[in-house]
């Protein structure tokens, strides 16, 4: 089954990969990179950094002479995986530097492990290289450390996340991101436009544009205008999604709330010759506009139906992802069904759903009539069943269709790739395993699609 986390509840992920050779001698940091896209942004910028300042990347902990533990710290549960990350650190290299959301509560993780060697708040990079100085101090070679020709990245060579604001001025009462990540701050678009051309220039062939809240970019610095090349770009996700779709590479957007003007998004996206992908993640979270007003969530169920299907009028392919919470506190039966039905209505492509969970320090913690473990655990089941049913009559309807598809990974059974309606690692997957073996990663091959799973799709190369 392929479910994403809410914008909010980031997945705990594995220890980032790491694609480097320490020379001899040379000082060696080590990095465990925790939670969602916007957070290994910040590990790939710290790695790029210390590369920069002549350190080397260790790709495990025998190797390393420190280990920087980027952490997750939305729920319990990340909190604790970070926890047992931070654990696993400290018994396997011993010296170890906290970073990330967990570490706006430095009590919390010294509490429990007293050994750290700092803890530092999220998006705090002068803060982290100065803890690594002071536990490894630097020993640059001018003539191979310094200015590296491209920055350290964390994901596969043909895809990367570009990260164009950070924090949040929503105030939602399930989540603490404002008070971890502060207010919404945007990047200005030339300095985003030069580093997705950089991305480009090095072979990515997909950007996965990420914030808080994609579709407020813009929004703190007044829309104001940037150079770039011989023209100007505002700073608004309308002429910055315009410019990133003219650089030859996929272009998907996460995280964007329902504001009228995403409307205007929509065309770019039916536009065959912009690389703006027709595909809009979403965070709807539920459907019923009493539980979103218990929320306090900035969307309108009714209207957001209507969106749909305007944008869906301009755009026929466009794919729709979102991620829904139920149990919230008092949620009834009435209103979960009332989400199954607009589930029915709105035919979203692809689908997550979480149990709520309360976070220490949100507001709706204090809500009255909290739903029990064994009613939201029937919801969940109740609401992927439905997910699922509409995912499978979706895929099926694929079948016989040719489109181009990305390649992600190609082993001895099969390519595994990705249609526009797929985001990595957190939507399906298409097969090719006839055909593939002079594939490799970051290929785009046209193909007709010949089978359909709940989730995936499989096909061959035309």
């Amino acid at each position: 089954m392929s479910t994403n986390p809410p914008d909010l509840r980031p997945d705990l992920a594995p220890k980032a990969r790491l694609d480097a050779t320490p020379r001899s001698g040379q000082p060696t940091i080590g990095m465990v990179s925790l939670g969602c896209p916007k957070a290994l942004v910040d590990s790939e910028r710290i790695l790029t950094r210390l590369r920069a300042e002549g350190y080397g990347i260790s790709p495990d902990y025998a190797g390393a002479d420190a280990v920087i533990v980027n952490t997750c710290g939305f729920l319990d549960s990340a909190k604790a995986e970070s926890l047992e990350a931070i654990g696993e650190a400290l018994n396997e290299n011993g010296r170890v530097i906290v970073t990330g959301c967990l570490g706006a509560e430095p009590e919390y993780i010294t509490g429990v492990h007293p050994r750290v060697l700092a803890v530092t708040g999220p998006h705090q990079y002068e803060q982290v290289l100065d803890a690594v100085h002071t536990a490894v101090p630097p020993s640059p070679d001018p003539f191979i450390d310094l200015l590296p020709a491209s920055g350290v990245r964390l994901t596969p060579r043909h895809f990367a996340y570009l990260k164009i604001s950070e924090g949040c001025n929503h105030a939602c009462k399930f989540c603490i991101i404002p008070d971890m990540r502060g207010k919404l701050a945007s990047r200005p678009a030339h300095a985003i436009l030069r580093e997705a051309e950089k991305l480009t220039e090095s072979g990515v062939r997909e950007l996965l544009v990420i914030s808080q809240d994609t579709s407020a970019y813009g929004l703190d610095r007044k829309y104001d205008v940037n150079p770039w090349k011989d023209g100007e770009v505002r700073s608004h996700i309308l002429d910055l999604s315009r410019e990133l779709g003219k650089l030859g590479a996929w272009v998907r957007l996460h995280y964007v709330y329902p504001y009228p003007h995403v409307r205007d998004l929509i065309p770019l996206m039916a536009d065959p010759e912009n690389g703006v992908l027709p595909y809009l993640d979403i965070p709807f979270q539920h459907a019923h506009p009493d539980v979103l007003r218990r929320m306090a969530r900035p969307a309108a169920a009714a209207k957001t139906l209507d969106e749909i299907r305007a944008w869906r009028s301009v755009c026929p392919d466009l794919t729709l992802r979102s991620t829904f919470i139920v149990g919230y506190p008092g949620e009834t039966e009435a209103e979960f069904q009332h989400l199954l039905d607009w589930m029915d209505e709105a035919q979203l492509d692809r689908v997550g759903c979480f149990k709520y969970e309360n976070v220490d320090g949100a507001r709706s913690n204090a809500l009255p009539d909290h739903v029990a473990e064994e009613v939201k655990q029937d919801r969940w089941n109740r609401f992927m069943e439905k997910a699922q049913a509409i995912s499978e009559a979706k895929l099926e309807a694929k079948v016989g269709q040719v489109m181009q598809v990305i390649v992600d990974d190609v082993d001895d059974e099969a390519a595994t790739c990705r249609t526009k309606a797929d985001a990595p690692e957190i939507d399906g997957n298409l097969f090719i395993d006839d055909g593939f073996e002079n594939l490799s990663p970051g290929d785009l091959v046209t193909v007709e699609v010949e089978e359909a799973g709940d989730y995936d799709l499989w096909g061959r190369i035309v």
